[in-house]
């Protein structure tokens, strides 16, 4: 590996682009490779090949679309064509091809200007970004509630991808349109721990620092034949679950998957198999190493954005990350070693406890014996104060 002094030197002015967005104490990840995506293609500036989606398999399109593409190759760059162009016929190519060269013009423009530390071009906006991604032939409407959105997205279609651009209405209903296709809900839903799956079973999601793992159980599915069965029709119907979810919540990096343990061997198989296929529909890269020695199958899914859930929420305040909250019990016999240890550090003639409603009232209630011990222990008397806004954890002990 050649050290970066070869490369770059001090004071040197580079073209770079953001590949991976800054997570949590990570920041940003550069390269002065740029590439330019859209819908069906992705243009490399100073590249003269084309290269083809693993995931389009059949050789005979993948000539096809390299023989298409190829004719729109120059000295400004060339071309991957991405897995969405297989089956796309050729105008829709060239208009790709032409949208791409159109941006990359504008961006060598700009960098002739004088000023430094700028930025030349940006991703398109979420709306955009969603047309060019997903919109295809099977929709029949595309419904935007925002006129300026609606506005903005009109003329994005008309340029890129006119056929859509029929297909464009704006929603001006007195129902938000969130609750009008349970949106809302289906938010909350990706927020969840729990997964409940049609059969009665139900998967657990649980995402960490190091990595997210998935849990499956049977719940109250119990089948109609045996036990082997039930684990693996459930076992079946969380794969299509767990792609559907890790899509939906932007879940990346490491993913453990603790399926219900399967004796069958060919049941095993099959669970991979099903996995595999529906992971295949997921545009982000996927990679499945299979069942570990204890059960666990091991896979990663490329990181390039934060997960739902770390984008819609901040940490909770109360338990700071860690899911659970102190015992009522727990916070009480806490405060008892609190006065204890101020007695011996301090001189004072009495002490005030302020303390949440449901540690209050179990201090003044099942826990007074044990408060009045203390009291006893420290010669002082002990009063006990609610305080509506504490969370349960949080106590104060002042001298008096």
């Amino acid at each position: 590996m050649r050290d970066i002094s070869e490369l770059v030197r001090q004071g040197q002015d580079l073209m770079v682009q953001v590949v991976k967005d800054p997570l949590g104490t990570k920041g940003a990840r550069l390269t002065t490779d740029i590439t330019l995506p859209s819908r069906y293609l992705v243009f490399m500036p100073g590249a003269s090949h084309v290269g083809v989606s693993q995931r389009i398999e059949s050789e005979s399109e993948r000539e096809r679309l390299k023989k298409v593409v190829a004719e729109y190759c120059d000295e400004q760059g060339g071309f991957i064509i991405r897995t969405a162009a297989e089956g796309v016929c050729e105008e829709d190519l060239a208009s790709d091809a032409a949208y791409l060269k159109r941006v990359w013009t504008k961006v060598m423009e700009r960098k002739k200007r004088p000023q430094t530390r700028y930025q030349m071009y940006g991703e398109l906006a979420l709306a955009q970004r969603v047309l060019r991604d997903f919109a295809d032939a099977q929709l029949d409407r595309i419904r935007v509630d925002s006129r300026l959105t609606y506005e903005s997205l009109l003329e994005f279609t008309a340029e890129y991808i006119p056929e859509m651009t029929s297909k464009l209405e704006h929603y001006s209903g007195h129902q938000p349109i969130f609750d009008l296709y349970d949106v809302e809900n289906e938010i909350q839903r990706a927020l969840e721990r729990k997964v409940e799956l049609k059969s009665g079973g139900y998967l657990i999601i649980d995402q960490t620092e190091a990595m997210t793992t998935v849990d499956i159980n049977t719940g109250a599915f119990v089948g109609h034949r045996n036990l082997d069965d039930t684990i693996f029709n459930t076992n079946i119907e969380a794969t299509q679950a767990i792609a559907r979810q890790l899509r939906l919540r932007n879940l990346g990096g490491i993913i453990i998957i603790d399926f219900i343990d399967m004796n069958n061997e060919d049941h095993r198989r099959r669970v991979l198999h099903s996995l595999e296929q529906a992971l295949s529909k997921d545009r982000v890269k996927t990679s499945i190493n299979g069942f570990s020695p204890l059960g666990l199958v091991e896979m990663t899914r490329k990181r390039t954005r934060e997960s739902v859930e770390h984008v819609l929420c901040n940490e909770c305040p109360t338990c700071h990350g860690r899911g659970t909250v102190k015992t009522v019990e727990t916070v009480c016999y806490e405060i008892m070693r609190e006065i204890v240890r101020v007695h011996h550090a301090y001189d004072s003639d009495r002490f005030l406890v302020y303390a949440s409603p449901a540690v209050a009232e179990a201090l003044k209630g099942e826990e007074s014996h044990a408060l009045a011990e203390v009291e006893i222990f420290v010669g002082k008397q002990v009063k006990v104060q609610v305080e509506p806004l504490y969370n349960q954890e949080q106590f104060d002990v002042v001298m008096m």
